[in-house]
């Protein structure tokens, strides 16, 4: 199954341009499935990929006190790959001098900032991150439902005010491939000890479209074609090569 998980990984990587000779990636693993996933995917790509690149791992540590850092340690040491763990107080900031209601939002960002502040610290001019087909399919669905506009993240996004590259290696691998190759690999996902994780509007939509497959088995498919063929949010229009006209 992990051979499976590195071609899709492959071909994003080389659709994408995401890595380049001579980077420094920075993989934000949060020790849950996707982000220990990736990290042994880019660690196995480093291999036979035709551009030499160095990876870290970077965990942001939310302080969250159920957040277990010795299984974090153990899965780390186990990958051979060098790592950095960011302390920070965002679980204080957001559920207790904010008392954010909604608070999935202003901790998503904390923590960005905080792994690309990191990233730079160590030298790494890039940052990958674990989001997987399924994610960018349920994003596209809550930026509809929620928010009234036609939106999912790029493959590849610039970071202008930070100077580093933003990339997701597995948009094209799906989250049920995913479980299966962590299986596959005896990996043991780590939970953030996060007060509201399965109750967020991320859970709705991933709810829907379960209920949406038992009608259409095909509904991820023709929502991911969709983006490609839309080609929003810096996606590339499907059968157009690089550089192609699409206007």
């Amino acid at each position: 199954m992990l051979q499976k998980v590195l071609s899709r990984a492959r071909k994003a990587i080389m659709d994408y341009e995401m890595i380049k000779d001579g980077d420094k990636v920075a993989v934000g693993v949060s020790g849950g499935k996707d982000s220990q996933l990736l990290l042994i995917t880019l660690r196995e790509l480093q291999r036979f990929l035709p551009v030499k690149f160095e990876l870290v791992g970077i965990t942001v540590a939310l302080g969250f006190p159920s957040f277990d850092v010795k299984a974090l340690l153990d899965f780390y040491n186990s990958s051979g790959v060098d790592y950095h763990i960011e302390d920070t107080s965002i679980s204080q900031v957001v559920f207790e001098a904010r008392n954010e209601k909604n608070p999935c939002s202003l901790c998503a960002n904390m923590k960005r900032g905080a792994i690309y502040n990191a990233a730079k610290g160590l030298g790494c001019n890039k940052v990958a991150f674990a989001h997987h087909m399924d994610d960018v399919i349920e994003t596209l669905l809550m930026s509809q439902i929620y928010e009234g506009r036609i939106h999912t993240f790029s493959p590849v996004t610039y970071m202008d005010r930070r100077d580093i590259t933003l990339i997701r290696p597995l948009i094209y691998t799906e989250e049920k491939m995913v479980r299966a190759t962590v299986r596959d690999l005896d990996l043991h996902p780590i939970g953030s000890g996060c007060p509201v994780d399965g109750i967020t509007k991320r859970q709705t939509v991933k709810d829907l479209i379960v209920g949406l497959t038992k009608e259409n088995r095909h509904i991820k498919a023709n929502l991911f074609g969709s983006i490609q063929r839309a080609g929003i949010s810096g996606w590339k229009l499907e059968g157009h090569s690089k550089g192609a006209s699409q206007g």
